[in-house]
């Protein structure tokens, strides 16, 4: 038969014919309808060729018109807006839209690598475990053109122009489908007064309304759909999201949905996103997601024009196009019947209706004969015959047996149904495993509901409109609490005539395919078994059955009946595969979010970054934090400028940001027993109005983090943690109150945030506070070494404790995040004449190494508190998190790497983080040596280069000559091993 190519667009149908859209396919310029998909657009085209299959690149027309659609998928868009793999049937027409075959070359119907299907036999399943291992070493050449096939659509290096959003939905009730089912189900639970969001993945609202036929309650499909839309869309409390797709069914009833905001318009708007993942946490979940149609196995059944029944029903009556002219149905039950009333109604008398039951209803052949339709019943088809579309199909009387013999039909379109699967997939997400219906002949939901979800309408069973309808109304009243018994799945009587779908045919006639987007025939099945493969998991997995991006929708069922068949065993005995999220593919996009490019992280500024940077600040990213790097002053590298500014901390005084330390506020009559539970020292005595350095472990006895936590009351503390540490820390003490020790009567939260904060340090940093804050007493005696003092001052809220990073004597003082200005303007007001500097991150880091504290370097989760010569906060009075661990065999060992100071022996040689240390005994340097630097700086108060560094038996070594190895260059430096407190070891300048 000729390919046609005339217009295929019919009367009737839910498009809207005042408003033509124009878009291209392959170049070719095209136009449809407002309302249609890409795939009702093609077929309305005479487009029947779309695409080329993955494996032995035959040519595929549109099978579906859902979700299922294994063939139709297209690149959509160009440039950076290029997507590969989107379904023709689920996208959308827009006026310019612009698609793309895929796997294909040069063309759609000249393919080159359709000559795979003549090396057939060789490309069999796991044939990639079998082949291209000789001659050995011959992988890296075979490779280059292995990749270069494989794959489906091509996607695109450019950054995507696109946005997306997250949001978090909370609602009573999620009703996910709106067909008549979910409609029903949606309309109870609103008018019972719960919160209701009704989610479809269609642009209608409606599902299968929108195109069978039939009459609910006495009113015709759509006059009742049209009531039901008119009384749920007067209540407030039900929400509508069109063209969102319920992907992932996760633990606590959290459903993952995908709204598809911007996929179906020709000019994006840039204040919304493409698309937003919306993460919906519900009370109770009504699955109301339909039925699939399953397809027969016979040979050439991937044949442009061989299509579900329900899907040219559904081109038909929604989108008005017809799929063919000379149209033969094959079937095994009733339903099908009703798409020849369809055909039947819009002029098109099917060529033939074959069906492979032997006894069908006297009604159905009394339609048959009524209307002139050649009938067979108790036939079998066993090859559609074409070249890139069906042109004829050849079937034979079962009741012949072997010696049948074939009669062939002419045809340009073979639509068949045999029989339905409920969509399961979001229920065998959370664990519920289908169960195996021979009456139905169908896998059903392992549950019809639960306390926390139901089953409604076609996925329980209940395919006609008016009893899905009904079902739905009592799972959503047993859910809202107005039903005590839970309503049931349907069950069916067994069909004893009703012929196995995938039953060995009588006459094996080409490929048999049962995964057509992944090229799985059933000899591959078989195969697969043959090599010892018998279960459907291991099945999947050797022949990829099920693994392409429909996961098998109109495959699995078919696959799990050949095995069954193959081993002579019960449906119900085989098992299944596992469902897992997606349902449908999500892109990568909607995933990320907003987190992409320079917000894959959030970026955190200080409160007091607009000072930074009206003082000239260079800024450097530390984690999420952009913080004040240094100030420099004309013609100053960062070099000069942290030296200059650590030295005149020391002479005078400095300011410095530390707003992004971590801080948490800790209440609760149980807080001091937490804490001394949490650090390693003890907590219960310490003083209202003092503070005291802590240090926490992990589980294993590592150390975790280090700060200083405030006593502002007798059931308040303030704590701080490393900028890094923060949240790790906070996540770390909110599963010991919840999960360890729930009886402690605490309260954490996180105030990172609201306190802005800054550190004076210096010898004028108590002259510059005492000008700032004139009237308070700053004096020792007053604010001790680890003193706390919480006031306010003209309405500025004030926390200042006196400590020290910098071995200097010093104040941290906090405000409130809005007040961070006014701070700073005080103090830099009160630090004139005082010689006050500001100086950024690098002169911090130079400052603490000087004095020897530690920090994220040294704090690598590999450490414990003896090693880094901390072990004196023990306590041995107690137990702490991490305190049994702690003493490990392995932690106490002689050699284990410890803080030491490190100086390279002719003081001018930098050295850098990371170099290995060795013997200084001039060997080679071999592995990984006997420890690292970790810290380096110049000391301006030394006048020489000097670091820290991990080495094993550290401090057994002080005074010894090592030598730190760059293991990229090979450069030596020898070092001389010291103690890590480089400044004022004894103290005396802190305690000023």
């Amino acid at each position: 038969m000729m390919p046609r190519t005339k217009n295929c667009r019919i009367s009737g149908g839910r498009v809207d014919r005042l408003k033509t859209v124009k878009f291209r396919f392959d170049g070719r310029e095209m136009t449809g309808f407002e309302g249609d998909t890409l795939a009702s657009a093609l077929l309305a085209n005479g487009q029947y060729l779309v695409a080329r299959s993955f494996k032995y690149h035959r040519p595929r027309g549109i099978f579906a018109a859902g979700v299922e659609e294994p063939n139709a998928l297209v690149e959509l868009g160009e440039l950076g807006r290029l997507t590969p793999n989107v379904q023709a049937t689920t996208q959308e027409l827009f006026d310019g839209l612009t698609a793309k075959s895929q796997n294909r070359w040069p063309s759609l119907r000249v393919d080159a690598l359709s000559v795979n299907g003549l090396f057939s036999r060789f490309l069999s399943a796991g044939f990639y475990y079998k082949t291209f291992m000789w001659p050995a070493g011959a992988w890296e050449f075979y490779e280059k053109f292995i990749r270069r096939a494989a794959g489906m659509g091509k996607g695109t290096h450019l950054p995507d122009p696109e946005s997306y959003e997250h949001v978090h939905d909370h609602t009573d009730i999620l009703v996910v489908g709106s067909g008549a089912a979910g409609l029903s189900a949606a309309l109870t639970a609103g008018q019972a007064g719960h919160r209701v969001l009704l989610v479809e993945q269609d642009f209608e609202l409606g599902g299968a309304l929108l195109y069978e036929q039939g009459q609910i309650a006495g009113k015709s499909l759509e006059d009742w759909r049209a009531q039901m839309l008119t009384e749920i869309n007067a209540l407030d409390n039900i929400k509508i999201l069109r063209r969102t797709t319920a992907f992932g069914y996760y633990d606590g009833n959290m459903i993952g949905c995908v709204e598809r905001v911007q996929d179906h318009v020709s000019k994006s708007d840039p204040h919304l996103p493409r698309q937003r993942l919306r993460h919906v946490r519900a009370g109770k979940v009504i699955l109301a997601t339909g039925a699939l149609e399953r397809p027969f196995i016979f040979g050439n059944n991937d044949l442009p024009g061989v299509m579900l029944a329900s899907a040219a029903e559904q081109y038909l009556n929604r989108y008005a196009v017809a799929v063919g002219e000379r149209v033969v149905l094959y079937t095994n039950q009733d339903r099908a019947y009703d798409v020849a009333v369809s055909l039947m109604q819009q002029g098109i008398k099917p060529a033939a209706i074959i069906d492979s039951r032997t006894t069908v209803d006297g009604r159905l052949h009394e339609f048959t004969r009524t209307n002139g339709i050649p009938f067979f019943p108790g036939c079998e088809v066993i090859e559609a015959r074409g070249h890139q579309r069906i042109s004829s199909v050849k079937f034979v009387r079962l009741s012949e047996g072997s010696q049948a013999k074939e009669i062939s039909i002419e045809c340009d379109s073979l639509l068949q149904s045999a029989g339905w699967a409920p969509v399961v997939h979001l229920q065998s997400q959370i664990g519920i495993k289908p169960v195996y219906d021979a009456a139905l002949d169908t896998y059903m939901p392992g549950a019809c509901a639960t306390q926390e979800h139901g089953c409604a309408g076609a996925m329980a069973g209940y395919y006609d409109a008016e009893a899905a309808a009904l079902h739905a109304v009592k799972i959503a009243k047993y859910l809202t609490g107005g039903r005590k018994t839970m309503p049931l799945l349907f069950k069916g009587t067994q069909d004893e005539d009703r012929r196995s779908v995938t039953a060995i045919p009588i006459r094996k006639a080409g490929k048999s395919f049962v995964d057509l987007q992944h090229d799985v025939t059933r000899d591959d099945i078989e195969q697969a078994q043959l090599e010892g493969f018998k279960s459907p998991e291991h099945v999947k997995r050797y022949t990829t059955q099920g693994m392409a991006g429909d996961q098998g929708k109109t495959g699995n069922i078919n696959t799990l009946e050949i095995l069954a068949e193959t081993q002579k065993q019960e449906r119900s005995i085989i098992g299944t595969t596992t469902f897992r999220p997606p349902y449908t593919p999500i892109s990568i996009g909607v995933i990320a979010g907003r987190s992409v490019g320079a917000e894959l992280s959030a970026t955190r500024f200080s409160p007091f970054h607009a000072c930074h940077q009206r003082a000239g600040a260079k800024f450097i990213e530390a984690g999420d934090w952009v913080r004040a790097w240094y100030y420099p002053r004309a013609g100053e590298t960062v070099t000069e400028a942290y030296i200059r500014e650590t030295a005149e901390v020391r002479q005078t005084a400095g300011m410095v940001d530390v707003s992004s330390l971590g801080k948490i506020d800790v209440q609760g009559p149980d807080a001091a027993e937490f804490l001394n539970r949490v650090y390693t020292n003890g907590w219960k005595m310490l003083a209202v109005g003092k503070a005291r350095y802590g240090l926490m472990l992990r589980d294993d006895g590592m150390v975790m983090d280090d700060g200083t936590t405030w006593r502002l009351a007798d059931n308040r503390y303030f704590m701080t943690t490393t900028t890094t540490g923060a949240a790790r820390v906070m996540r770390h003490l909110e599963y010991l109150l919840q999960v360890d020790w729930p009886e402690l009567k605490v309260n954490l939260t996180s105030v990172t945030d609201e306190w802005a904060g800054v550190a004076l340090a210096g010898p004028n940093s108590r002259k510059i506070l005492t000008s700032s804050f004139p009237g308070t007493d700053f004096s020792t005696e007053a604010v001790p070494f680890m003193g706390v003092l919480d006031f306010e001052y003209e309405g500025m809220p004030i926390r200042i404790c006196r400590l020290s990073f910098s071995g200097e004597l010093a104040f941290e003082v906090y405000t409130r995040a809005g007040f961070a200005e006014q701070l700073w303007n005080q103090l830099q007001v009160g630090g004139q004449g005082e010689g006050m500097v500001l100086y950024g991150s690098e002169a911090l880091g130079a400052l603490r190494i000087e004095k020897g504290h530690v920090a994220g370097p040294e704090l690598d989760g590999r450490t414990t508190a003896t090693d880094l010569g901390m072990g004196g906060l023990l306590s041995s009075k107690k137990a702490y998190v991490g305190s049994v661990l702690k003493d490990r065999e392995g932690l106490i060992r002689k050699d284990r790497q410890q803080l030491v100071g490190l100086s390279p022996v002719d003081g001018t040689t930098p050295l850098e983080a990371g170099y290995l240390l060795f013997e200084g005994d001039g060997t080679t340097p071999r592995g990984h040596g006997l420890g690292q630097v970790t810290s380096v700086t110049y000391s301006p108060a030394l006048e020489r280069q000097i670091g820290l560094g991990l080495l094993a038996e550290g401090r057994a070594r002080e005074g010894t000559i090592i030598r730190a190895v760059d293991a990229m260059t090979d450069s030596v430096i020898d070092v001389k091993v010291c103690s890590p407190h480089f400044y004022d070891p004894k103290g005396e300048r802190l305690h000023a």
